[in-house]
């Protein structure tokens, strides 16, 4: 059976969201996981990984289902060695399970797959002149979405509610907030799930769930 790699910049596997993925692959390819924090404890976490002053910062899944909140600057030599590791072990497409961006990733052969590659222009071309909203992890990812998605010099309505730990309110809030200046909202994490569009669209306002467009697209090249 073909593979497809899963990297997620949390720890390996991800229950949460594999499943999504695998919904749209239909038993065509085996998913195989890695994360960039195995190994390392909440602690050690911190220590190593905890963002500095303007450093970009992410947010991803421990395996005990906790959240870790990371540097993009302090992690991405690890990320980078994940993949060449993958890809040496014969994986021909890796999906990086992020959707934070990642200058200078690489690979030899393989074909590596960055969701902030392709959200972004797939969403601006399907709402075209709709307004859009977006739904992040934490508020001082508000900067970062909106040089993805905006066009220059103009800002997007934003909200912040994490996948990890935030609550059927703070979702519900959080569309709230959204609903009357986007006429359609984003979430911009691979860590949503069903249940959080669900959440987050009870506002009357459709919304975009990131992994699951992933899953459709990726699962068109199996």
């Amino acid at each position: 059976m073909k593979q497809i790699g899963l990297i997620t910049i949390g720890q390996a596997p991800r229950t949460d969201v594999a499943p999504i993925l695998e919904k749209y692959l239909e038993g065509r390819a085996e998913l195989v996981q890695s994360g960039v924090l195995d190994g390392f404890t909440p602690a050690q976490v911190r220590e190593y990984y905890t963002p500095g002053e303007g450093e970009y910062v992410l947010t991803s899944r421990m395996r005990d289902g906790s959240a870790a909140v990371v540097s993009r600057e302090r992690i991405k030599s690890v990320l980078q060695g994940k993949i060449d590791a993958m890809e040496a072990s014969g994986i021909k497409t890796i999906l990086l399970l992020c959707t934070g961006e990642f200058p200078g990733l690489r690979t030899v052969r393989a074909h590596l797959i960055e969701p902030d590659r392709i959200i972004p222009p797939v969403v601006q071309a399907l709402t075209g002149k709709r307004r859009l909203g977006l739904i992040g992890p934490l508020p001082e990812q508000e900067q970062n979405l909106n040089e993805k998605f905006a066009a220059s010099g103009s800002a997007l309505p934003f909200a912040a509610v994490s996948p990890y730990t935030g609550s059927e309110a703070d979702f519900r809030a959080a569309a709230e907030k959204l609903k009357d200046r986007a006429d359609v909202i984003v979430l911009d994490c691979m860590g949503y799930l069903e249940q959080h569009r669900q959440w987050a669209a009870s506002a009357g306002v459709p919304v975009v769930l990131s992994n699951a467009l992933m899953g459709k697209l990726i699962a068109e090249m199996v």
